[in-house]
């Protein structure tokens, strides 16, 4: 567990670095454009697959990215070149890196009962990407000054004289936590894309409900899910308020679950685990 913290500290150093250091100062206050965001997510993505241990069996790899590949090709005019992960650790949480870079841990999958639930997560991370929510928050960061962060960080002889506590301070500010009107924004374009996607939304209320469930059942199991995705029991009702003016008929149409989904998540649960760092 204390391990796990640590590893997670690191990260969020690392993302507020990569994210401050990769943006020029004089954009301060601007939301970066979208080969900005590349850049930086793909930089930050490689920190990321360093730090965390990434499943590479090329079946989870192929089935993860051909569902996600079919909810963002339907969610943004950008072309942006998606990439979905399997994190091997037993953590239920899922989260998205600038650009396109988006993680789902096995923990979580291994919580779905259909295809439409994993769809509902991987549709709400990719809203968070196509809203451009991470490249707000740190437009907000910036206005803050944050911005010396990354570069004393990065470049330290520009940053002489610059109190250590200043940079600690700013290091800790990160973006790791989303508000809650980016929550809701994200829940409302994901029921959209997956619905777009021909996958039915419902899966998304279905997965929240399966988070509330185990929050009551093992709290410090989705410790890490709920500590960067506020989840109130409202979340189902306004899901379920999105999905309500969809036309039955159309709903019946749209695909739940599928044998390949369940071959999927049977050989997930079959693999051997990523040992724990020590």
């Amino acid at each position: 567990m204390r391990e796990n913290t640590r590893r997670k500290g690191k990260l969020a150093m690392i993302g507020l670095a990569v994210s401050l250091a990769t943006i020029p100062l004089a954009m301060v206050a601007c939301v970066p454009p979208t080969q900005e965001e590349v850049t930086m997510g793909n930089d930050y993505a490689q920190q990321v697959e360093r730090e965390l241990p990434i499943i590479r069996d090329p079946d989870i790899v192929r089935y993860v990215n051909v569902l996600g590949d079919s909810i963002a090709r339907v969610s943004d005019d950008r072309a942006l070149t998606w990439h979905f992960n399997v994190v091997d650790q037993a953590d239920i949480n899922a989260f998205a890196v600038p650009g396109g870079h988006i993680y789902v841990y096995r923990g979580l999958i291994e919580k779905t009962t259909n295809m439409s639930e994993l769809a509902g997560v991987l549709g709400h991370e990719i809203a968070h990407v196509t809203l451009r929510h991470s490249m707000q928050q740190m437009a907000k960061a910036q206005r803050a000054n944050i911005g010396l962060t990354g570069l004393c960080l990065f470049v330290p002889s520009a940053c002489q004289g610059v109190a250590g506590a200043v940079v600690q301070v700013g290091a800790q500010a990160g973006f790791a936590k989303f508000s809650r009107d980016d929550e809701t924004a994200a829940d409302k374009a994901g029921v959209t894309y997956v619905t777009r996607a021909g996958i039915d939304p419902r899966g998304m209320p279905s997965m929240f409900r399966i988070l509330i469930a185990e929050r009551q059942r093992n709290p410090s199991g989705v410790d890490a899910f709920f500590a960067s995705h506020p989840l109130e029991e409202s979340r189902v009702a306004n899901t379920e308020a999105e999905i309500a003016p969809i036309n039955p008929v159309v709903l019946k149409s749209l695909t739940r679950d599928t044998p390949a989904f369940q071959a999927f998540k049977s050989r997930l649960m079959g693999l051997p685990r990523t040992p724990a760092r020590r």
